[in-house]
């Protein structure tokens, strides 16, 4: 596998296609985000075009995609109504721009780095499961919910499950009849021997899906009452009159709210959550790319830092690095970010020139796409791979994939990050000190400090000393120690003592014949 030219237009043949199916995910994702932000439904069409060309540009990644994050709704939706206005809240997203602008230069993209590689394999296994669980519904006919919602308490009072639940009861036969033969053609689309037929190569999947979802719904399906889908059913983009009514949605932030605290503490606050969000998308972005190549996070933390600067000044919703439209991008075969630019230019494309014919799309059509695209996020071969390499990467990788479903998508990573660190710091405790018997009868031990002692490792010093027999003989060995500290210092020392009640025999090595003492504190200060 390689790449020919490392140039922007050096491998349209791949990023077009690929642009076009992110451009079909991206565009209800928008209309919906915004929905859910109880937010003008421009303002996400605004974020997913500067996401796409914008961020784009500035980008250092080649396969992410940014645009309106459904994990800043909530946050979008109670800014809005304590501000008190649409325009005061852009004048937060302007200033949480800036702030993450600086954060870029500050070099704060290294936090990127940190986050528990379980974890993020987790979150794009866990994105897959709610992805399927999510498009379940829409895939039935079931509309009700927006597009890329991803709580599991929904606004209607329903969750994940009862929606689907519902959607069984409530099933749309046209619908169903779209989306099943839209999976089952993009499934067919995937095999090897249809992959060799030469139209496959030039012709996207998805295009081919939804241009019969909307063949079928307008022929066969028109006039059945029982099958033809409309209103909430279709894609529902605003239809403008002329380039005069672009003007009119396009709405500036209203500086004189620059002196108000809450408009400060909205911005940190969408600077903060949209970074975050954009470097976990950025590092499972990375994992996913098949060249594996490293995009800089600083740049990024810049390129999103510019976006939503100029999204915020034209009305536009706040925006991070998504990895549903990344995923999509991926698994659609994009090798450059000539891709993620594509799509924005066809958002664009799509307000101004062909919204009424984009209205004639099926959601269905467009669940069967995502459908797949989450499939391939949570692959039987990944769950496998994660299970063979132990307890320790399985059960955070497990438990964020749980966490995700049941809360959202942010709420699940914190809490898959938070139960990460514990199972890193439990290793690396593990590994720092160990204790092995040299004889069978077990009369001789050794214990080694393998690497740096902190207080953490006090506990488990303290209970191998502990358990020791009576009468034996215990060797310690600092030699490959950097550095003790004082707790662990002075647990050893205590065990000094207590030693001669048992009949323990104590000795050390690595201390090049210096005092005991005198060797752990200077260990203790290095």
């Amino acid at each position: 596998m390689s790449i020919k030219k490392s140039g922007l237009f050096s491998n349209l043949a791949s990023d077009i296609p690929a642009g076009l199916v992110v451009f079909l995910v991206a565009l209800p994702l928008c209309l919906g985000i915004a929905l859910a932000s109880e937010a003008p439904l421009f303002s996400g069409i605004i974020a997913g075009i500067i996401g796409g060309i914008v961020i784009g540009m500035a980008s250092g990644s080649h396969l992410s995609v940014s645009g309106p994050a459904a994990g800043l709704a909530t946050i979008v939706a109670a800014s809005i109504e304590e501000l008190g206005s649409f325009e005061a809240f852009t004048l937060a997203v302007v200033l949480a721009g800036i702030m993450q602008l600086t954060l870029g230069f500050l070099r704060a993209g290294i936090i990127g780095h940190y986050f528990p590689s379980a974890v993020i394999k987790g979150m794009l296994a866990g994105i897959g499961v709610l992805l399927i669980l999510k498009q379940i519904p829409h895939a039935l006919g079931d509309d009700q919910n927006y597009e890329g919602e991803e709580a599991f308490f929904q606004p209607d009072g329903e969750n994940t499950f009862t929606e689907i639940i519902l959607a069984v009861q409530n099933i749309s036969n046209g619908a169903l009849i779209i989306s099943v033969i839209s999976l089952g053609l993009l499934i067919l689309w995937q095999q090897d021997f249809f992959k060799k037929l030469p139209f496959t190569k030039i012709i996207p999947g998805p295009l081919v899906v939804v241009l019969l979802g909307v063949v079928l719904n307008m022929t066969l399906f028109r006039g059945n009452n029982g099958l033809y889908l409309e209103d909430d059913h279709v894609v529902n983009l605003p239809i403008l009159k002329g380039t005069e009514e672009l003007g009119s949605l396009i709405r500036f932030p209203d500086f004189s709210f620059i002196g108000k605290w809450s408009v400060w503490v909205t911005a940190i606050t969408i600077a903060i959550v949209a970074s975050l969000e954009t470097l976990l998308s950025l590092d499972a972005v990375d994992k996913l790319d098949p060249y594996k190549r490293i995009a800089p996070p600083n740049r990024e933390l810049k390129a999103q830092g510019l976006g939503n600067l100029i999204s915020g000044l034209i009305g536009g919703l706040p925006i991070t690095a998504v990895i549903v439209r990344s995923s999509a991008n991926v698994s659609s075969g994009a090798k450059s970010k000539f891709s993620a630019i594509f799509h924005g230019f066809l958002l664009l494309s799509s307000v101004l020139f062909f919204a009424k014919y984009l209205n004639l799309i099926p959601k269905a059509s467009l669940a069967a796409i995502l459908l797949l695209v989450g499939y391939k996020l949570m692959s039987p071969k990944l769950i496998k791979s994660m299970w063979n390499k132990g307890f320790s990467q399985f059960v955070p990788f497990v438990v964020t994939i749980v966490a995700i479903v049941a809360t959202d998508l942010l709420k699940g990573i914190a809490i898959g990050i938070a139960v990460g660190v514990i199972f890193v710091m439990r290793t690396n405790m593990r590994q720092a000190i160990t204790l092995k018997e040299t004889s069978e009868d077990r009369s001789d031990f050794i214990l080694k400090v393998n690497k740096d002692a902190s207080f953490l490792n006090k506990a488990s010093i303290r209970n191998k000393l502990r358990n020791l027999p009576n009468n034996s003989h215990v060797t310690i060995d600092l030699t490959n120690a950097n550095f003790i500290d004082n707790d662990v210092i002075e647990t050893i020392e205590d065990f000094r003592y207590t030693a001669e009640l048992k009949n323990i025999s104590l000795d050390f090595i690595g201390t090049e014949d210096m005092d005991v003492h005198e060797k752990m504190r200077e260990l203790a200060t290095v």
